[in-house]
Parts: C-alpha cells; structure tokens; sequence
C-alpha cells in the first residue's frame, strides 16, 4: 500500500508551496514598502479599526506572523496600545482564513497547470529581463510564487491519489478528534506556516484521507501553532511584548476550548445550513473563516479586560531617567529652575541618542553623550516610550513649581524652558515617524531617491553633532553665534533640497506625483531640524538671577 504512496513527490509538493509561501510573502512585503506598516501604525485607534486594520493586512500580506511580528515591533516602541495590538491580532486571525479561501477556490476547482506553469515561466523570465527595476522584479517574483504555490499544491494531490484509491478512511476508527487537533498545532510549529498546514489538510481531505471533522479539528490545531512564531518573537523581550504574545495565545487556545463542545452544532451549519456537505473541501474553508469570527465575537468585548488583567500579570518596570528634578524642591524656585533647565539639556541629550540609534547614526561606543555620559540608563536600551515618560516627568514639575509662589521673570523662564522641552518631544516624535518613510526612499533604486536619502541623513548627522555639542558645553559663550550659523544651514540646506527637487520635475527625472512625498518629508524634518535648534538657543541662554 505504501508504493501507492509517493512520499517524495509529496514533500517535493510540500516544499514548492513552502517556498510559494516565502517567495509571496517576501515580495509583497518589498511591494507594499511602508504603506502596512503606516497602516498597522496609524490606523489602529479603536477596537474596531484595529481589528480591521489586522484583517486588511493580513489579507494583503498573507501572513498573519508577519502581521503579529510587525505588533509586537510597535507594541515594544510604545507606538500602539496594548487593548488595540491584541484587536489587531484578532483581526489578523481572520485575515489568514484568506489564504484557505484562494487554494480552495483556484487549487482544487480548475486544472492548475494550467496556469500554475505559465505564471512560472512568466515570473521567471521577468526576473532575468526585469532584473534592472526592483519593483518589477518583485512583482515577477510575486507572479512566480502564486506558480510555485499551486504547482506544490498539485503535487501534494497527485502523491497521494494512488493512496486514497486504496485507503480506507475507518482505518483508525479510535482516534479522537483531539489527536487530529495536536497534529494541526505540530505541523504549524514545524513548518511555520499555517497556510502550508491547511492546504496539507485540504490535500488530505480531497484525497479522502480524513473526514471534515478530523480535518476541521486539524484546522483548529493550525490556529494554535500559529501563535509559535508570536511567542518566540517574545522571548527575553519587554513586558509589553509577553502581554500581546500571551493575549495571542490566549485568544486562540481560548477561542479553541469555547468552540470544541459545539463542534457538532458548527458541523451542522456549515454542511446544511451552508449546504457544503457535498463540497467538504470549500466547507474546511468556510469552517476556517467561521472559527476565527466566533473568537473575534467573543474575545473582543473583552479586550479592556484581558489586557487589564496582562499588564498586572506583566507590569513594566520603570526606569527613572530624570536626573535632575526628581530630588529638587520645587519650593526653592531658585534651585528648581536651573535644575529643570539642566533636565531639559538631559532630555535633549537622550532624545539625539535615541534617533542617533534609530537612524544608526550613533557612535561606535554606543552610550549617550555629554552630560548623560555616567546615566545608568545606556543609550541602546532607550525606547520612544521612555522619551514619553521623561517628557512627562518634566512637565509634571514645570506644572507644581508653576503652582508655586513664584514671580514674573521666573514664570518667563519657566514658559520658555518647557516650550523648548515640547519642542524636543515633537521634534522626536516627528522624526522617528519619518524613519519609515526616509529608510522607504533609500530602498528605492532611483539614483536621486538614493542622493535624497543620503541628504537626509547628512542633514540628520549635522543636527545630532551640533546638539552633542550644545548637552557637552551649553554655557559656553560661543554657543549664540554657532547656533545662529547652523539655524541658517538648516534654511540654506532646505531651500537647495526643495531646489534640487524642481529641477528633478523639470527635467523629468522624476515624476510630478513622486515629488510631494518627498517634499512633506522634508517639510516634516526641517521643521524638527528648526524646533531642536531654538530649543538649543533657549537652553543656552544664561538665566536670569
């Protein structure tokens, strides 16, 4: 019985849709640039668009973990929210159902060689021919992948055909459901991909290998294994990344022990009341896609819970940046007021450390320069959320010595000192945002995309050596008239970058559409660039006795 049964020719199948997968994945990532992770970022604000924001993406990318990997990246940066990175996940568990739904529908509905090979062939000479344009080049890629994702598919089938002719399906008549669950959850972890994992099932099922229950126990199986990825991502990482990697694992699991007495109930609503009992293969699909919805139903009312309930399981352990402030009496206004201005310089400091590392920019010893140089806090561990927090700390005692009895000339200080604190937490903000956007620009394979991203981080470089110098020596009696020069550089340098753009419209060296994106970029930086410079000019001004 086993010669009926091509165990090569199955794994050569298993192997071609793996790499499908990969191929797919990859490409569309390269594809999409920036615009998902803008989208996961940005769109995010509620329960609701959080979960739709995770299915669109997932749908888009076909990959739930890279989705979930993307989460726990802004999760651990302090750009989203707890409550909303576990929406999005949930939206993410439906969004893969996609995937199922595209090999049942083209794998197992038409003949696929014949368009799995010309997509291959397709891709495949656009790859040599195309090979001078990156984009063009992923999008052959793309073409091929969705080749070598059917091909592997049909190779699965035809392995086995000889087998199933033969096998009887009561051969293991005591297997409980539950087996066919831990094979799913196996499979998933082994091969990490769901996606493989259901067309395996699929395979199987189309071959009459097993039945549609132990193919659905099989798919919720799959949905567990899923969170392996998510969970390995987290290890050794930040509080913040267990939560969102347990609350995974807990939705999925959970969603899993609710359903599993109603499996008959679910079984009857997708063989009569859908009316698939005919098409078991289409019915494993609708089966997917009904699972993760009833987890999303059940799960989202109580997202405040849970993740109320994670983060005492997980709390933060805070880090206390400020240095100055934190043992100073706001009631001796004339200690309290040259300590603040001493923090705000620190906050400076920190902050150019931070977007140094982001940018990688920093220097080779790695640690925060100038007056930071003996914090126990070293540079690479800084997070935006600590910029936050700082922030926040500074403000909080700007606001009690604000409420102390203090007089006119030290309310002025104290106005012009925290507006330069804001302004360094806005200038921050701004360009770590613009990250994605200029490491977006630098990948592009236009020689002027590259000029520009070189120009950003010349720009960037001139602005965090200026501001190591100011946190180093800001009672210096130069600083005035070097900050005065570098603030004329920054207007002389944007003016030449919104110049050099015009001439590349006029010549055509690119195009008038892609000529916006780079100017609201540059807009954004010289702004940062103009607000952490008169934040430096204020810092540096001797106050007033």
């Amino acid at each position: 019985m086993l010669d009926l049964f091509d165990e090569w020719k199955f794994i050569a199948g298993l192997g071609i849709f793996l790499f499908g997968m990969f191929m797919m994945e990859e490409s569309i990532k390269l594809l999409a640039g920036r615009s998902f992770k803008s989208l996961i970022r940005r769109y995010t604000g509620t329960r609701i668009k959080g979960l739709l924001t995770g299915f669109i993406s997932t749908a888009i990318l076909q990959s739930s973990s890279a989705v979930s990997l993307m989460v726990l990246a802004f999760v651990g940066a302090g750009l989203m929210s707890f409550a909303n990175a576990i929406a999005v996940i949930m939206g993410a568990k439906v969004g893969t159902t996609l995937t199922a739904w595209i090999v049942v529908i083209f794998g197992f509905s038409f003949k696929i060689d014949a368009f799995a090979l010309p997509m291959i062939g397709i891709g495949g000479l656009g790859l040599i021919f195309l090979s001078g344009s990156v984009r063009y080049v992923n999008i052959s890629k793309l073409i091929a992948a969705f080749g070598f994702l059917f091909l592997g598919l049909d190779f699965m089938k035809t392995s086995v055909e000889g087998l199933a002719a033969q096998i009887d399906p009561a051969f293991f008549p005591d297997l409980g459901l539950w087996v066919y669950a831990f094979a799913g959850i196996v499979l998933t972890a082994v091969m990490q991909s769901s996606s493989a994992t259901i067309a395996v099932i699929l395979t199987a099922l189309f071959s009459n290998i097993i039945n549609f229950g132990q193919g659905a126990a099989m798919v919720i199986g799959a949905n567990i294994g899923t969170t392996v990825t998510i969970l390995m991502g987290s290890i050794g990482g930040i509080p913040a990344k267990k939560r969102t990697a347990l609350s995974s694992l807990l939705f999925t699991v959970g969603t899993s022990l609710i359903t599993w007495p109603f499996l008959p109930l679910l079984f009857w609503i997708i063989r009569d009341v859908f009316g698939l009992s005919g098409n078991p293969v289409l019915g494993i699909a609708a089966f997917h896609t009904q699972f993760n919805i009833i987890g999303v139903l059940i799960f989202s009312p109580l997202i405040p819970r849970l993740s109320g309930i994670l983060e005492r399981l997980f709390p933060e352990k805070r880090t206390v940046l400020t240095r100055f402030i934190q043992n100073t009496n706001v009631q001796v206004p004339e200690a309290a007021i040259p300590a603040l201005r001493k923090e705000i310089l620190h906050q400076l400091s920190l902050s150019i450390a931070y977007i140094s590392r982001k940018y990688r920019l920093h220097p080779a010893n790695n640690r925060v320069a100038g007056i930071t140089a003996h914090v126990p806090l070293p540079a690479d561990t800084l997070s935006y959320k600590d910029m936050e927090g700082l922030h926040a700390e500074i403000f909080a005692f700007y606001a009690r010595l604000h409420a102390y009895e203090i007089n006119q000339q030290e309310a002025v200080q104290l106005e012009s000192l925290i507006r330069s604190s804001r302004s360094i937490m806005n200038a921050t903000q701004n360009l770590y945002e613009l990250l994605y956007e200029i490491e977006d620009i630098g990948r592009d394979d236009h020689p002027f995309m590259a000029d520009v991203y070189l120009n950003f981080r010349n720009r960037l470089k001139l602005l965090c050596d200026t501001a190591e110098k100011v946190s180093i020596s800001y009672d210096d009696t130069a600083m005035p008239d070097m900050l005065a020069g570098f603030f004329k550089s920054v207007e002389d340098m944007d003016r030449q970058f919104i110049q050099s753009c015009a001439k590349a419209v006029s010549t055509g060296t690119i195009l008038e559409n892609e000529v916006t994106r780079l100017l609201m970029a540059n807009r954004l930086f010289t702004q940062s660039c103009r607000m952490l410079v008169l934040s430096m000019q204020t810092l540096t001004k001797e106050l007033t006795k």
